[in-house]
């Protein structure tokens, strides 16, 4: 039986091209082997391309090469036997596909390692990373692009909860300038069990990423506070966030599907969401150093939600309650003066169009004509 095709977003079925057939098996390397980056890597290799899943120290190679299982990241799911393990230390230069899936606060010295690790001239660089780049605030495929072209960058986002994603599948969006690129990565999910969107607005997709995260941190910070409270500060996050992303050119459904409500939707309702839970320690007086360490794993929006204020500000964007988020996880706000202003901020008006009063065009039309 032939695998359902994918159904791309309406601005990339509008320009569509024909792609050409990848000849033979693809290599894939997944860079990290966290909870996500190892379903990552499992999913690849169900697809039938060639994987390798880096891990940190060579130790850790080693640790679940016989184990054949990531006991510290994703227990209880039996790694594939294709599947290769080894250290980030041997390099990328047979990838066809390279996929970042480190924590966005080492996304910096990753992409900066990848022009001495024998990459590939052709090979496409996806990031699945949920934040920005240290210093500036860059979403990955900016930095990526800039570098490497972006020609040959992509990223993943949606929602896409790492034990659940390789037992029952999940929802993901693949985003490239390059169509022939998104179309490829989502045929790869596809075949994989999984339903991929194809999108051509990467920085919509990284910058919902990004927004979920935040929001998903200032809910668990507010959630005790009331319910009403907590979307409303999650609500806050996202309508600052976009009126940023807006400006960059992000089109509205990247905030408003998979990347964006989609994934904070998924993320609010999993109990062991890091960022809910590190809002929750955040509330409960735990400094944001402690949390990490706390919560076992990497908490992306506690390196982001600085950044992104500052991108916020520097854009020229009203965002009380991103840069307040901001100052709490820092810890120059108290939580209840955070509460207080998420309670008391309203967003701006909107802009209505005024009717002009009667008569108007005939008046216009007096003046042009020199009539008194």
């Amino acid at each position: 039986m032939d695998e359902p095709e994918p159904t791309p977003s309406p601005a990339v079925r509008a320009s569509r091209a024909r792609s050409r057939p990848s000849p033979g098996p693809r290599r894939a390397t997944v860079i990290g082997a966290g909870s996500f980056g190892t379903a990552l890597a499992v999913l690849l290799s169900r697809a039938g391309l060639r994987t390798v899943l880096q891990t940190r120290t060579a130790e850790q190679a080693k640790l679940i090469e016989a184990e054949r299982e990531n006991r510290a990241y994703l227990p209880g799911v039996e790694l594939p036997a294709s599947l290769r393990i080894e250290p980030a230390s041997a390099g990328v230069a047979r990838a066809d596909y390279v996929f970042l899936a480190v924590p966005s606060s080492g996304l910096g010295e990753v992409i900066a390692g990848l022009g001495d690790s024998g990459l590939g001239s052709r090979t496409a660089l996806v990031s699945v990373a949920k934040g920005l780049v240290a210093p500036d605030g860059l979403a990955p495929t900016v930095v990526l692009a800039e570098r490497f072209g972006d020609h040959r960058v992509a990223c993943v986002g949606g929602p896409a909860h790492a034990q659940e994603m390789v037992h029952h599948g999940a929802a993901l969006v693949a985003a490239s300038r390059d169509e022939e690129l998104a179309r490829a990565l989502s045929h790869v999910f596809t075949r994989a069990g999984v339903v991929c969107e194809q999108s051509n607005d990467p920085i919509g997709v990284e910058l919902a990423g990004a927004a979920k995260n935040a929001a998903a941190l200032a809910a668990g910070a507010t959630e005790a506070q009331g319910l009403n409270a907590a979307g409303a500060a999650a609500g806050h996050i996202f309508a600052e966030v976009w009126r940023y992303a807006e400006g960059l050119g992000a089109r509205p459904e990247s905030m408003i599907g998979l990347a964006g409500a989609g994934d904070l939707v998924a993320t609010a309702l999993a109990r062991e969401s890091r960022n809910r839970r590190a809002g929750e320690l955040l509330a409960a007086g735990v400094p944001a150093a402690e949390i990490p360490v706390r919560v076992g794993q990497a908490v992306e929006s506690l390196e982001s939600v600085p950044l992104l204020a500052r991108a916020l500000l520097d854009a020229g964007v009203g965002a009380p309650v991103t840069g307040a988020l901001g100052r709490l996880i820092s810890g120059e706000l108290p939580l209840d003066r955070w509460v207080a202003l998420v309670r008391a901020t309203v967003p701006p008006a909107a802009l209505w169009r005024r009717r002009p009063k009667p008569g108007f065009w005939r008046r216009v039309l007096q003046r042009l004509s020199g009539q008194p």
